[in-house]
């Protein structure tokens, strides 16, 4: 009943809208009286959710070419889980109002960062500047009931999900300590060069969807991460990894941890990156090279980023707040929206991965950038963006990273459909632009694809997993599952 009477009201407010001289609806009117309820009584008992995990297994399929050897760097640590609000708890810090900042200095800069992600159900990553307080709140976290301790920084994390491919040879480039290079998978080859005596330990606050602190309520599951990691954050690493490729002789190398400059500060982190960029320029040119993006706050870094590093990379990796701040640090689409509310609109996101391509990828044959691939997810759904012509199996591609971020949200190895639901939406807007497409997705062929150029787009929905058990590492898993079922069709211009 409540259903008729909402939609009989937004109704109302159309057609007062149409004569009352506005014939442009709100964006949140459009988009409710222009989607389809996901979840109809015909459609009940996890119908939807069944017949598109029964469609990924029929469809997705390795490539005929895959990769034999894949060198991954540069960063890796030792994670610490814990309860986010019950750390804080632990440590005597009162709930409050939630507040930015770039750098941590202080527990009441942590407190407030994180209230700032936790009410908005967001991932963040911060640099904690305080040495001795942070070796103070990494005891308490190792020490808190429930305290686990994982594989962490994202090239160790995407190292461990290509590890578990017994045919693919991978070869870690980080600062590896003794506890770390004791949890690593047996497959994973680390230089001794990338060996140290201690371990970077970085604390992840974890909170649940629904779950209150004071007056703050989390929308959804999700993490904060923060750290005081100097040996990532120099990414130290880098020239070791480098020199390594050309006994390894990969087919791939996937790059990560620039993010970790940040807390750097400018001076430094300037010098440096010019540094990392001489060192991957040393790469060999046939070889391509994946980047996977993570949280960042400074807009001039980010724009050093994309003019010096993305157009000297293949393909790159990234989630919903990294695209946006991405579009806001180069004055690109939609750089006006502060934040996704919700599920973010594909038609923005679309016209941002466009901008991205065309701008520093490889759209215009004549261009000097290798860019030529993003691979974007989100909590609902998934999509890859690839220049046609150098890279195949991409349906199936971005329907196994669905299917992973699926299945090891929940901590499993497959997708239980009892314990996941559907969130994408089944019908959208490939664009805010003209021209532009109205799609639909069938669960049955659980993949949309629409042609912008000479880019072509495939998305997927995702089965998010109702009681998410784990949220780290899940992009790092999603973008490896995606490039192990990539396929290289064209060697130039890598």
């Amino acid at each position: 009943m409540w259903r008729k009477a909402s939609a009989a009201l937004l109704l109302a407010l159309a057609v007062g809208y149409f004569y009352g001289g506005r014939p442009e609806l709100p964006e949140q009117i459009l988009q409710y009286i222009g989607l389809p309820n996901l979840q109809t009584p015909s459609q009940s008992n996890q119908d939807l959710e069944r017949a598109i995990s029964a469609a990924w297994e029929a469809l997705i399929a390795l490539p005929s070419r895959q990769w034999t050897k894949v060198a991954v760097g540069v960063n890796a640590c030792v994670d610490v889980v814990v309860s986010g609000v019950g750390l804080l708890q632990a440590l005597a810090v009162d709930p409050g109002a939630g507040r930015d900042h770039e750098v941590l200095h202080s527990k009441d800069d942590l407190r407030e960062t994180f209230i700032h992600y936790m009410e908005r159900g967001a991932a963040a990553e911060r640099f904690f500047s305080d040495k001795e307080v942070f070796q103070r709140i990494a005891r308490a976290a190792a020490e808190y009931p429930g305290a686990k301790l994982y594989v962490g920084g994202n090239a160790a994390l995407i190292g461990q999900k290509f590890a578990t491919y017994p045919d693919l040879m991978v070869l870690l480039c980080g600062p590896v300590g003794p506890k770390l290079h004791e949890m690593l998978d047996e497959q994973i080859v680390v230089p001794p060069e990338s060996l140290q005596e201690a371990d970077e330990f970085h604390l992840i606050l974890e909170y649940k969807a629904g779950e209150q602190w004071g007056s703050t309520q989390a929308p959804q599951a999700n993490r904060f991460i923060f750290s005081h990691d100097v040996s990532n954050g120099e990414m130290s690493s880098l020239e070791t990894f480098v020199a390594s490729l050309e006994e390894f002789q990969p087919e791939l190398v996937v790059l990560s941890g620039f993010h970790m400059m940040e807390g750097q500060g400018k001076e430094l982190w300037g010098q440096r990156l010019k540094e990392a960029v001489a060192a991957i320029a040393d790469i060999p040119k046939g070889i391509p090279i994946h980047l996977e993006l993570a949280s960042m706050t400074d807009k001039d870094f980010m724009s050093r980023l994309m003019q010096e590093v993305l157009p000297i990379v293949s393909s790159i990796g990234l989630n919903e707040q990294e695209l946006l701040f991405l579009s806001q640090a180069g004055d690109g689409p939609h750089a006006a929206v502060p934040a996704w509310k919700g599920v973010p609109d594909v038609g923005r996101v679309g016209d941002i991965l466009s901008w991205v391509l065309e701008r520093h990828g490889r759209t215009d044959p004549s261009s000097e950038s290798d860019l030529t691939r993003i691979h974007f997810h989100t909590l609902a759904y998934h999509i890859l963006a690839t220049v046609d012509g150098y890279w195949g199996n991409q349906a199936a591609a971005v329907m196994a990273g669905a299917r992973v971020a699926s299945s090891q949200a929940c901590g499993l190895r497959t997708v239980d459909v009892s314990k996941v639901e559907l969130k994408a939406p089944l019908e959208f807007l490939t664009s805010h632009f003209e021209p532009r497409e109205r799609l639909s997705l069938k669960p049955e062929e659980p993949v949309a694809v629409w042609q912008r150029g000479n880019v072509t787009f495939h998305l997927t929905p995702v089965l998010v997993c109702k009681r998410p058990l784990r949220t780290v590492g899940l992009g790092d898993a999603i973008s490896a599952e995606g490039l192990v079922y990539s396929e290289l069709t064209r060697q130039h211009p890598f």
